[in-house]
């Protein structure tokens, strides 16, 4: 058995991911506006020459490609143990030589190049060319590899495809099933990030605000509303995800995100992004006035072009996402037809303004204490941090002053029996954005200052409290 040499399947199998969609997305985040190139690269050279044009093209990181852990501690010891390592993979040359040195354990690479795709009865011709047939073992993951695990001796089946275990059974050889994935089920309620539609109560403050929950019919273009937002997000979310991968990898917690990690293949979240859009505008236009489309149209092409361009510009980036709050605001009041009010509009902005500024500030300061003085992906400096400091509290004591201006407008008494009581809420609010700063500055804030807030007892009671006064000025 040693002396056979251990031929392993890269995409799939060594890293939980696959090179050509990792460089496909990674040209399309360099180079949006050049989309259609990789479609022209694939119907003049088909599938070789599409490799060859993303690889010139491209510089995916491959040290930090999420590498299957367990696979990678047992090729450590069959190569300790001294047998010889081979990595074949329909990956192009480029990137597979890059891997292999990075590892360090391979003896020998066959990959795409010269116009060969190597990848099914190419590579399983390639291999019995080399060692004969029976004349290697292989490690595979996919439909692709059934046919090469007909010329192995032995099988080792990693993570496997639908149905590919069933078939690598009925040719008899299989030594060894690896399974290293996650639980499925928790794995898809990350990527959707379910936790982030509790923004989406946002949509519920026009409502509120207007002192009209009460109305069954209001309340349930609401919620139609909230779900329509949240499955347009998710989408927003796992195509963000898709071309920031290897940004995520270089930080400390996005690395675990299920798609940067590997954990959810890549071509779940390709097919599904577009799945969850097309539900969400179909549910809008189907049960919701036109306006929310118009809004929900609005909200999916600025995050778009927030996650393909504007999250790197300096401050236009942090403004951008003040702007994704307040925009669910709108589209709450486009659902149940309600009036947009300046002070809504104003309060919304600069509230919002100070939390997106409190996200930067605390992925600064992380990035400050492991020693590095600018971020990847975007245009901040670690110098930048008492500004943006001072810039988001002042933001956030503009919220409490649009606050107190809205008391004393004369529209608010025909809304409240006792407009005075309101300015309870002033010091509240105060408080908590005192508060929340001053956690930041410590370095004790979550990434995403509003999953802290929810999570937060003091934040909570606050909220609380101030839902009270509101109650009580009604």
């Amino acid at each position: 058995m040693r002396s056979r040499p251990l031929v392993v399947d890269l995409d799939g199998t060594l890293i939980r991911s696959d090179v050509l969609i990792e460089s496909g997305f990674a040209y399309l985040k360099a180079a949006p506006h050049l989309f259609y190139k990789p479609l022209l690269w694939l119907a003049q050279g088909g599938k070789p020459g599409l490799k060859a044009h993303l690889a010139d093209a491209t510089n995916v990181d491959v040290t930090v490609l999420p590498y299957d852990a367990t696979v990678l501690e047992w090729l450590k010891a069959e190569r300790k143990a001294g047998r010889s390592l081979v990595l074949a993979t329909a990956s192009h040359e480029r990137y597979a030589q890059a891997i292999a040195a990075h590892l360090g354990l391979f003896d020998r690479t066959f990959s795409t190049h010269d116009g060969v795709n190597l990848s099914a009865h190419n590579k399983r011709e390639a291999l019995v060319a080399e060692y004969g047939e029976k004349g290697f073992d292989y490690v595979g993951n996919s439909h692709d590899d059934v046919i090469v695990w007909q010329s192995a001796e032995r099988a080792y089946v990693v993570n496997p495809c639908n149905g590919v275990e069933r078939a690598a059974r009925k040719i008899g050889n299989v030594e060894r099933v690896i399974e290293s994935r996650p639980p499925t089920l928790k794995i898809w309620a990350k990527s959707l990030r379910l936790h982030q539609w509790l923004k989406n109560l946002l949509i519920f403050v026009p409502l509120l605000a207007g002192h009209r929950l009460s109305h069954p019919d209001l309340a349930i273009a609401a919620l139609l509303a909230f779900f329509a937002f949240g499955l347009c997000a998710s989408s927003v979310y796992l195509l963000n995800d898709l071309l920031d991968l290897e940004d995520d990898r270089h930080h400390p917690v996005k690395r675990r995100r299920p798609l940067a990690s590997g954990a959810l293949p890549l071509m779940w979240g390709i097919a599904l992004f577009p799945v969850l859009l097309i539900s969400a505008f179909a549910l809008a236009w189907v049960l919701l006035p036109w306006r929310f489309s118009a809004v929900l149209l609005g909200y999916y092409a600025l995050t778009l072009a927030y996650s393909v361009f504007l999250k790197r510009q300096v401050m236009v980036d942090v403004v951008v996402l003040a702007l994704l709050y307040t925009i669910r605001i709108i589209a709450g009041t486009a659902a149940v037809a309600a009036h947009l009010t300046f002070w809504l509009l104003a309060f919304s902005m600069f509230i919002f303004l100070s939390l997106a500024l409190v996200k930067r500030y605390a992925e600064l300061h992380s990035m400050k204490e492991r020693g590095l003085m600018k971020t990847r992906g975007r245009g901040y400096v670690a110098s930048d941090l008492p500004l943006i400091s001072s810039l988001g509290t002042a933001a956030g004591y503009l919220a409490v002053l649009v606050l107190a201006l809205y008391i004393q407008d004369g529209k608010t008494a025909g809304l409240y029996r006792y407009p005075q009581i309101i300015w309870l809420a002033c010091p509240l609010l105060l408080y908590w954005i005192s508060r929340t700063w001053m956690i930041a500055h410590r370095g004790l804030m979550h990434d995403d200052p509003i999953v802290f807030a929810a999570r937060d007892r003091v934040s909570l009671l606050t909220f609380a409290l101030c839902g009270v006064v509101f109650w009580a000025a009604t």
